[in-house]
């Protein structure tokens, strides 16, 4: 009986895995320049903390989220999204208390989602994000947008545009929103059925509907922009003010309201612009959430943060016909012929290994020419040979295989000098 993976999942093969990881190793050292620590969080939680945080008139609450009872009936779900699972880390293990702050943290991390599947959006699906709990400077704000433009830009990226709005604190929040029941409420009937679910629930994320989103009341729909009290304006133009600092350009959407319920004040997006990339043009996303540590029990702290999706990346790289420069090249391999020649090379290739030296050797029992044919197809810097005539001298003869050079190194020394050519030493002098 043939198996297949799960519709919405995909396996990462050896020759994909290999630039996931030089991304993900570029990222990590980008988080350490920015001095953001690594979060790593259960890959289920509570229903509820989505409940609350995520909030019940979305659609990740609503349609998506892959929840099951367990034994002890409790409701658990996949985590379908990451910041609520971060929130609920810093309050559980009391990290406001950290004489540190403000807390930066970033994660990698498999998310959840019941969705359709389609290019760049999975069922299961990887992401990239961090959170910054415990400043409400709009300077924070920059420095988070900075770093996500900045992870794009140095794996190559050229065609981003940057879309940001500020949905205001709540006072302006809820002046839009009664603003927006009473624009849409005439047309009601025409509206979809969620947006008719979301005019009572949350009527901010009507603007986000697709289904809807030709409708002339959406082109007419009042800015967020105008009901902005002095406060917000004022946070919001200096987030801008920090984005020219430091040269990055955007553009101001006023419909941009994201999808979650928790995010307040300044909310972004980051799209590719490329021909090749498809219909669905976010990469990334992310926004301010102040309140969401106080709905799940901790002290008054301001958040904010972002998650980018990797296989969404790695679609950008393609569209923009970026390789990612993954070395493929093995260090060594290890060619033996006879049996006592197969027991030396066994055991010198676990010394080489120790001494931390790549190296792999045939298992396959195939002769010497296929044996080389293997080390052709691997790229093997150099090629370590055992025969009759190397066991009784007790030498291995090492072949350079960009230039074809020979010479034979004894045993006891063919760790170091392995090292040293690796390294550029002078054994290769």
């Amino acid at each position: 009986m043939k198996i297949n993976a799960p519709r919405g999942t995909a396996d990462l093969l050896p020759a994909e895995s290999a630039k996931w990881q030089f991304a993900e190793q570029k990222i990590k050292d980008i988080c350490r320049r920015y001095h953001y620590e690594e979060i790593r969080t259960p890959l289920f939680e509570h229903t509820e903390l989505f409940q609350r945080s995520v909030g019940d008139s979305t659609d990740i609450v609503q349609k998506e989220m892959y929840t099951f009872e367990d034994r002890g009936g409790r409701s658990l779900t996949l985590r379908p999204e990451g910041t609520a699972a971060v929130a609920r880390a810093f309050v559980q293990n009391k990290l406001y208390g950290d004489p540190n702050q403000p807390k930066k943290l970033y994660y990698f991390m498999q998310m959840f989602r019941y969705e359709r599947p389609q290019a760049g959006r999975m069922r299961q699906l990887n992401q990239f994000g961090v959170e910054v709990l415990g400043s409400e400077d709009p300077a924070v704000d920059a420095e988070v947008i900075d770093l996500a433009m900045t992870t794009y830009q140095e794996l190559g990226l050229k065609s981003l545009k940057l879309v940001i709005n500020s949905l205001g604190d709540q006072e302006s929040r809820q002046n839009y929103r009664d603003a927006l029941v009473a624009h849409f409420t005439p047309v009601a009937n025409e509206l979809c059925k969620d947006c008719q679910q979301r005019l009572t629930q949350n009527p901010l994320r009507i603007l986000d509907c697709k289904t809807d989103r030709t409708h002339p009341a959406m082109a007419a729909a009042p800015s967020i922009l105008d009901y902005l009290n002095d406060a917000s304006k004022q946070y919001f133009e200096q987030v801008k003010h920090y984005l020219n600092v430091i040269d990055i350009p955007y553009v101001v959407d006023p419909n941009l309201v994201r999808g979650l319920d928790y995010y307040n004040h300044t909310a972004f997006e980051i799209m590719s612009e490329s021909d090749g990339f498809g219909a669905i043009t976010t990469l990334a996303g992310g926004g301010r959430y102040n309140g969401l540590i106080e709905e799940l029990g901790g002290p008054n702290t301001p958040g904010i943060g972002f998650g980018m999706g990797l296989e969404r990346l790695m679609m950008a790289l393609d569209a923009e016909k970026i390789q990612l420069s993954t070395d493929k090249q093995l260090d060594c391999y290890m060619v033996a012929m006879g049996e006592q020649a197969e027991q030396k090379a066994f055991s010198l290739v676990r010394e080489l290994r120790s001494k931390g030296i790549q190296i792999d050797k045939d298992y396959q029992g195939k002769k010497m020419k296929g044996q080389f044919k293997n080390a052709d197809r691997l790229q093997a810097k150099y090629v370590l040979i055992l025969g009759e005539d190397e066991i009784e001298q007790g030498t291995v003869l090492v072949r350079t295989m960009e230039t074809g050079e020979q010479e034979a190194i004894n045993w006891d020394e063919i760790a170091e000098t392995m090292q040293e050519k690796l390294q550029g030493g002078k054994a290769d002098e």
